[in-house]
């Protein structure tokens, strides 16, 4: 593909070109290729199909847990977090150590600590990372999903938005099972403290241990609000505000 560079930028066909926009700017690319007809039936394009299957099996896994989460994605994402994603889930897909190459499963390479190891972490916002954020130290309870964050001074241990004056914390407990696409979440009471210099403890306990027998995800948020005439206002700030997996299972 090629770049649009001038100062006309169009979208649309022309012959055998097509303009379009994208997170990248405007691109053209080349219309042509293979048909998918012989992509389907070919013997030779059998490695291509089986790249196809376990790419659809990565996107769907991350859509599962983006729309798990959606609640809480609403408000602490990026504009590649479906990509990412998907990215991240065709990593795990390849701890999947028992079935052929082409139908390898998100679900069963989850069963692998490794595996695991790569879904925690995840920030669902890459410009806002949960250790770039929050500096205080914190535990997960993996039974009840208790997030505790004692000890907290919110003016030095939080990295906070311009003219925020608040920032929320919550946690959620979420339950889901790639192979069955069936989940279930539960959440915290979201925990607000003021921006200053007193020492604040943050004990944030879902409301339940969620239904299901898949994978357990613990996930920490964070958002930032102005206070003006002693109402709240979220800052919507996309560089700050954070939502993060913190546990997975065990790990």
């Amino acid at each position: 593909m090629a770049r649009q560079n001038g100062i006309l930028k169009i979208t649309g066909k022309l012959d055998d070109l097509s303009f379009y926009k994208s997170k990248d700017g405007f691109l053209v690319r080349t219309k042509g290729g293979i048909s998918k007809d012989r992509i389907q039936s070919d013997p030779a394009f059998v490695r291509t199909r089986e790249n196809g299957n376990e790419f659809g099996e990565s996107a769907n896994a991350g859509k599962l847990l983006r729309v798990a989460v959606r609640n809480l994605l609403m408000n602490a994402k990026d504009g590649r977090v479906t990509a990412r994603l998907t990215q991240l889930m065709s990593k795990i897909k390849n701890y999947d150590a028992t079935s052929p190459r082409g139908e390898r499963k998100v679900s069963i390479g989850l069963v692998e600590n490794e595996a695991k190891a790569l879904l925690k972490g995840f920030n669902f916002n890459n410009r806002a990372l949960l250790g770039s954020v929050l500096f205080a130290p914190f535990t997960v309870d993996i039974v009840t999903g208790e997030i505790d964050v004692p000890n907290l001074v919110t003016a030095n241990d939080i990295s906070h938005a311009t003219g925020a004056t608040h920032v929320s914390l919550q946690s959620a407990f979420l339950d889901i099972d790639f192979a069955t696409g069936l989940s279930d979440i539960t959440y915290s009471n979201k925990q607000n403290l003021p921006i200053d210099s007193v020492i604040a403890s943050a004990t944030l306990t879902p409301s339940g241990i969620p239904v299901g027998t898949g994978n357990k995800i613990y996930l920490l948020i964070l958002e930032f609000f102005q206070e003006i005439n002693g109402v709240q206002y979220s800052l919507k700030n996309g560089a700050y505000n954070v939502l993060a997996i913190v546990g997975v299972d065990s790990i």
